[in-house]
């Protein structure tokens, strides 16, 4: 079978080449691949920018999508189901949150992840994957079901900041999501589902993304800074551009008792002048919270299924801005002035 490969730490090494078929193990689901995004990670890793040098190459592709063709019996699976897999496994040692299936929140650094820390991925015509950890999908779902991973990771944002809301009366009306890229614009979609008015914030003044948040009911601002935004003063903030002036700017900027995810990964760079006194007085004086978050376990794949599940199929649809085949996958790792997402079909 043919499969997106890379030797983890060695620029240039991106390829589509053959593999043997895997055989699945007890317990685990047979899967034709049908289609996988591809995200920052996966051009972090192909550029070795990223991830984690291996002695073997290994298969790209975490944002999955796929038919089952084989499942054990009573597993709760049948051949046709569209499922995906879940990316993160805990550590062989667990922790004491990988030991409760939390192994999104990882103590020790030891889990591994499908298709980026030393596991092949599912950017391959057949993969397999264990029973616990393949999530059933919506069959509506099938045009844009590899969007789950990345709304896992939106799933989990939404569902810690309402458990860090709930230590004193929580009733958000606002919020803000800098970055309109695929986890903005999929975190706002799951704020509207919770009713809040919704901004967006991002660089690009018009075309697709703009029309994207209007469709949702949200306000798009254009900008780099949060100046763009005028007095707003969310109840939360998530951030998810890695960009260090806007993630100083959201310490300062939300209400009350406000909530700052943040989400983007920043890369090393110089280092910005900052108000630290200030930036403490605000989030001290306020009773207000920064955090981040990365990644989803079991819990949160099953909630994006089910805010996808809900949402517009055709806002869903135009999310996805360039499909390719396989053979041409070397183009999804240049990314477009207008792309938002980029999957390829396997």
């Amino acid at each position: 079978m043919r499969a997106l490969t890379l030797q983890p730490g060695v620029q240039g090494s991106l390829a589509v080449e053959e593999v043997p078929d895997p055989a699945p193990k007890p317990g685990e689901l047979l899967v034709r691949g049908l289609a996988v995004g591809v995200c920052g990670t996966d051009r972090e890793l192909a550029a070795a920018e990223f991830g984690w040098p291996s002695d073997r190459r290994m298969i790209l592709g975490h944002e999955s999508l796929g038919r089952v063709i084989e499942a054990p019996a009573d597993s709760g699976f049948s051949p046709g189901d569209l499922v995906v897999g879940v990316v993160r496994r805990p550590d062989p040692e667990p922790c004491p949150a990988c030991a409760r299936d939390e192994f999104d929140m990882c103590r020790n650094g030891r889990y591994t992840e499908r298709g980026i820390k030393e596991l092949d991925g599912y950017g391959s015509e057949h993969w397999t994957v264990e029973t616990g950890y393949a999530v059933p999908l919506d069959p509506a779902l099938e045009p844009v079901g590899m969007l789950i991973e990345p709304a896992s990771v939106v799933a989990k944002a939404w569902e810690h900041i309402e458990r860090i809301g709930s230590r004193a009366g929580f009733e958000p009306r606002s919020a803000l999501i800098t970055g309109a890229g695929p986890i903005g614009l999929l975190a706002a979609l799951l704020g509207r589902q919770r009713g809040l008015e919704v901004h967006v914030l991002d660089r690009v003044a018009g075309g697709l993304k703009p029309e994207l948040v209007t469709a949702l009911g949200g306000t798009y601002h254009s900008g780099s800074a949060l100046d763009a935004v005028g007095d707003l003063r969310p109840d939360v903030i998530i951030e998810a551009t890695g960009t260090g002036r806007l993630i100083i700017d959201a310490m300062t900027r939300t209400a009350a008792a406000g909530i700052v995810c943040l989400t983007g990964v920043s890369p090393s760079g110089a280092p910005l002048p900052m108000d630290v006194e200030g930036a403490n007085r605000h989030l001290v004086l306020t009773n207000s919270v920064v955090f981040g978050s990365v990644n989803g376990n079991q819990h949160h794949f099953r909630l994006a299924a089910d805010a996808l599940a809900a949402a517009d199929l055709g806002w869903l649809e135009r999310l996805i801005t360039r499909r390719l085949p396989l053979e041409r996958a070397f183009e999804a790792f240049q990314p477009g002035t207008d792309d938002v997402k980029v999957v390829i079909d396997l």
